[in-house]
C-alpha cells in the first residue's frame, strides 16, 4: 500500500480546510476549519511547532489592526453613528431611489476607505436596509452597494481592507508612496463599479421613494464615535506617512476611543466586547500557518520565481498576470489566503512595486466576482440573511460576472498609465 508524500498531504489537508472556510459545512464557523487544518498540520509533523508558531506571530500586526477596526466599527454600531447616516441619507433623498443610490454608495465608500471593508458589511450593511425599509424601497439594490464597494473601494488607503497589511506585511509603503501608486486604480475600479451598479440596477432606481422620513438627533455617544473615528484616521494616515506599521496605532485609537466614551457615559464596555466578532482573529491565524504549510512544499517559492521570470521579460505582462490571476484565486480559495501567498510571493521574488501593486489589486478587488471571494462578503451575507434577505451564490455571480471584470480591467489599466 503506498501512502501520500509529505507535500500531498499538506496539499489536502490546505485543500479541504480551505473549503471548510468557504462553504461551512454543518453551519460550524469559519475559524473552526482555519484552526483544525492548523492542528492537522502541526500535530501529525506535516510542519514543524515552531513554524507554525513563527507564522501564526507574523499576524501580529493583522491582529491589532483588526481588534482596534472591530472596536470602533461596534462602537458606531452601537451609538446608532451608521443608522443615523443612512437614515439622513434616506431623508436627503427626497423620494428618488436615484439618489438615494448615489448617497448609500457615498456613505459605503467613506466608511470603506477610513473603517475598512468589513465595517461596511458588518456595520452599515444593517443600517442600509433599515433606512430602505423607512423608505419603502427594495433593499437590495443598496445592500449590493455595501457588498460591491467593500472590496471596490479596498485599496485607497493600507487601512481600507485588512488584507493590504496580509500582502505587504512589513514592507508596507509609506502612505505618500501609497497614494501615488493607488489613487487612480482606485478612482477607476470606483467609477467602473458605480457605473455597473446603475445599470444593472436602473429598473429598481426608477421607484419613487416614501418622502416622510424622521431622523433622529444625533446622540453625544454617537457624536463621541464619529470624533474618535476621525482622529484615529488622522493617527493612521500619519503611522502611514512615517511608514510605521498600522497594527497598534489602530489597536490604541480604538480602545482609546471606545474606553474615553465608557468612562465619560458610565457605561458598561462588555456590549461592545461581546459584539465584536472575536473568531476573524484565529481565522487569520489559522490561515497563516496553512500557507505555512504550502511554503514548505515549495510551490510560492515556484510561483515567486516564474512571477519574476516574466517580470524580467515583459513588466505589462506581469501586471496583467499578476492582478487578474490573483483576482481568480481569490474566488476559489477566499482572498485571506491568497492574499498571504501573494505577499508571500512579493516578498520572496523581489518585485517591482508595479507589480506587488497589481497582485493587491487582485486580492481586494477580484472578491467581487463571488459570494465566497472575501471575508466581507461573507459577512455581508451574514448581515442581510438576519434581515431576511437571500441572495444565492449563483445570483451573486450573475451580478459580479457583471460588475467585477470591468473594474478590474480600469483598476490595471490605470496602474499602468
Amino acid at each position: 500500500m503506498t501512502f501520500p508524500d509529505h507535500n500531498t498531504l499538506i496539499w489536502t489537508v490546505a485543500a479541504l480546510a480551505t473549503f471548510g472556510v468557504i462553504l461551512r459545512p454543518w453551519h460550524v464557523p469559519e475559524y473552526v476549519w482555519a484552526l483544525i487544518g492548523a492542528a492537522v498540520l502541526t500535530l501529525f509533523g506535516l510542519i514543524p511547532f515552531t513554524a507554525a508558531l513563527s507564522a501564526v506571530a507574523k499576524g501580529t500586526d493583522v491582529y491589532l489592526f483588526l481588534i482596534g477596526m472591530m472596536v470602533l466599527a461596534e462602537l458606531a454600531r452601537q451609538e446608532g453613528l451608521f443608522d443615523w447616516l443612512a437614515m439622513y441619507a434616506a431623508q436627503h433623498a427626497n423620494g428618488s431611489s436615484q439618489r438615494l443610490f448615489n448617497l448609500v454608495f457615498l456613505v459605503g465608500t467613506l466608511v470603506t476607505i477610513f473603517l475598512s471593508n468589513d465595517a461596511t458589511a458588518v456595520v452599515l450593511t444593517p443600517a442600509v436596509y433599515a433606512a430602505t425599509r423607512a423608505a419603502k424601497a427594495e433593499p437590495l439594490p443598496y445592500l449590493f452597494v455595501c457588498a460591491f464597494i467593500a472590496n471596490a473601494a479596498s485599496f485607497v488607503l493600507p487601512i481600507s481592507n485588512p488584507a493590504n497589511l496580509v500582502v505587504f506585511g512589513s514592507h508596507m509603503p509609506p502612505l505618500l508612496t501609497w497614494l501615488w501608486h493607488f489613487t487612480l486604480p482606485s478612482v477607476a475600479a470606483i467609477g467602473a463599479t458605480y457605473l455597473a451598479l446603475r445599470f444593472t440596477q436602473r429598473v429598481h432606481l426608477r421607484q419613487p421613494l416614501n418622502t416622510s422620513i424622521a431622523v433622529q438627533p444625533l446622540s453625544s455617544g454617537a457624536r463621541l464615535t464619529a470624533i474618535g473615528i476621525a482622529l484615529t484616521a488622522v493617527v493612521l494616515l500619519l503611522a502611514s506617512a512615517f511608514d510605521m506599521q498600522l497594527g497598534l496605532p489602530t489597536f490604541c485609537a480604538g480602545v482609546a476611543t471606545a474606553s474615553l466614551i465608557h468612562l465619560r457615559q458610565r457605561m458598561n464596555p462588555m456590549p461592545v466586547l461581546k459584539g465584536v466578532s472575536w473568531g476573524v482573529l484565529p481565522l487569520v491565524g489559522g490561515l497563516f500557518v496553512l500557507v505555512e504549510g504550502l511554503a514548505q512544499t515549495g510551490v510560492i517559492d515556484t510561483l515567486a520565481h516564474a512571477l519574476a521570470s516574466l517580470t524580467a521579460h515583459s513588466g505589462s505582462q506581469a501586471t496583467w498576470g499578476a492582478g487578474i490571476i490573483v483576482a481568480i484565486a481569490s474566488n476559489l480559495i477566499n482572498n485571506l489566503p491568497a492574499g498571504l501567498i501573494a505577499g508571500s510571493v512579493g516578498h520572496i521574488a523581489q518585485l517591482p512595486t508595479q507589480t506587488t501593486s497589481a497582485l493587491l489589486i487582485g486580492v481586494d478587488l477580484g472578491p467581487n466576482l463571488s459570494i465566497t471571494g472575501s471575508l466581507a462578503t461573507l459577512l455581508w451575507l451574514i448581515a442581510i440573511r438576519r434581515e431576511g434577505q437571500h441572495v444565492s451564490a449563483l445570483d451573486f455571480l450573475k451580478l459580479g460576472i457583471v460588475v467585477m471584470p470591468p473594474a478590474l480591467v480600469a483598476a490595471l489599466a490605470a496602474l499602468l498609465i
